[in-house]
């Protein structure tokens, strides 16, 4: 054997030998990454599902925990460690706090509350329902860091001087909203409907926003209402939603009580569950009430779903701006446009049809009011429209003497005008 060609069985040798080596490497760096990731997302999730004293199946696949209250993730916050929890708000919007009206849990007259697992069992008093978090549902976002989190500056501009804020990250609105004012809470019934999502990392929702601050780094938002989000829950239930932040959606805030913040007090409504039945086309048409409201005295921001059951609180320390008041009001809808395959995606707003359809068959919110610096609900005024594409998605007003202050919304994403 000639020396060249030893020196080429000694070449290859060694190529495979640092081959081998580096594979070895990058398969143990792999390994190690893969268990890393392991670790922090079954961290994550022990830091979420606290211990339950009951579970409840519901028949959407759903687990629901029943947690003691004072174990809830709320308590989590470094702030919060001493703090007592307030059972009931000091003021409710039309005056003192009554017991007979409203209630954490309202006693003697059966209220139906559209929730899929109330089919199976019912939280004791003393307990809040949470949706159990899986591993699955940490996996699918973008790092356990960003689970439960919206992306940065998903809030509708009305008025922006800063267009290139506008549409960033493809989301997009059909809102009614209110500003110039100091605003103490806001109120509205709104229709539910299950619109359709064409790409997993796509959102609809409809909501109420009340917001505090400049549109850049400080934004203060509280937000509630109902939402699609294949992402956050791996399926196309409509589901009943809460969200705050205090930083423009950057590190603060998150979905329901994915993280520490948002203090429950209501044993029968489960954040992040299925509500049930949906509206349908030219059909029975069922919606939601939710009112978001300051306690003058203690200053926190409280929640009510339908017309008896008070949810829980935002305490104000977790915000800046809204420590005092928020400064606009946005009601409506919103939705994520990836804009793959190049063109707008199908992904509906509301029911997915325009607003000119009007009852039955397209979405609407109704009774729409602001709470105002003496503790009363009063008709929004001023009442402005915005969207960024009227011919996807779009908004019309009106008032009558049943329903108020109300707008249609809604649309059906890409379609002729909307390419």
């Amino acid at each position: 054997m000639g020396a060249e060609h030893l020196s080429l069985v000694k070449f290859n040798r060694g190529f495979f030998v640092c081959l081998w080596v580096m594979l070895s490497l990058s398969c143990a760096a792999a390994t190690y990454g893969s268990s890393r990731q392991k670790f922090e997302v079954k961290k994550h999730l022990n830091r979420l599902n606290k211990p339950p004293v009951k579970t409840i199946q519901s028949p959407d696949g759903d687990i629901i925990d029943c947690i003691p209250i004072s174990k809830q993730p709320a308590f989590d916050h470094p702030f919060l460690k001493d703090h007592k929890i307030q059972m009931r708000p000091s003021y409710h919007p039309e005056g003192l706090f009554d017991d007979k009206k409203v209630s954490a849990e309202p006693k003697g007259k059966e209220t139906h509350i559209p929730q899929l697992w109330h089919r199976y069992g019912k939280c004791t008093e003393g307990t809040i329902p949470m949706r159990r978090t899986r591993e699955d549902d940490v996996l699918r976002a973008s790092s356990v860091k960003r689970y439960g989190k919206k992306k940065h500056r998903s809030v509708p501009i009305p008025k922006s001087a800063e267009p290139d804020l506008i549409n960033q990250n493809g989301h997009q609105h059909a809102i009614a909203y209110v500003e110039g004012d100091k605003y103490y809470g806001a109120k509205a019934t709104l229709n539910v409907w299950e619109p359709k999502i064409q790409n997993t990392n796509e959102f609809s929702l409809s909501q109420i926003w009340l917001l505090g601050g400049s549109f850049g780094q400080d934004l203060n938002s509280i937000e509630a209402g109902w939402q699609v989000s294949p992402d956050l829950y791996g399926d196309n239930n409509t589901r009943l939603f809460t969200y705050w932040t205090s930083d423009a959606y950057q590190a603060t805030g998150c979905y329901n009580l994915l993280c520490s913040g948002f203090i429950q007090i209501n044993s029968d409504i489960a954040m992040g569950a299925s509500i049930s039945p949906v509206s349908g086309y030219r059909n029975s048409q069922y919606d939601i009430s939710i009112l978001i409201w300051k306690d003058p005295k203690e200053g926190h921001w409280w929640m009510q779903f339908g017309n008896g059951y008070v949810l829980g609180y935002w305490p104000s320390f977790l915000f800046s701006y809204l420590t005092e008041s928020a400064s606009m009001i946005e009601w409506g809808g919103e939705v994520v446009n990836s804009q793959s395959e190049g063109h707008h995606t199908w992904t509906q707003m509301g029911s997915g049809h325009f607003p000119e359809e009007g009852f039955s068959k397209a979405s609407y919110f109704r009774n729409i009011q602001v709470v105002d610096g003496s503790n009363n609900l009063k008709a929004p005024k001023g009442l402005g429209t915005f969207t960024e594409k009227s011919n996807c998605y779009d908004v019309q007003t009106g008032s009558n003497d049943d329903w108020g202050h109300y707008f249609y919304y809604g649309g059906p994403g890409k379609n002729k005008n909307c390419p």
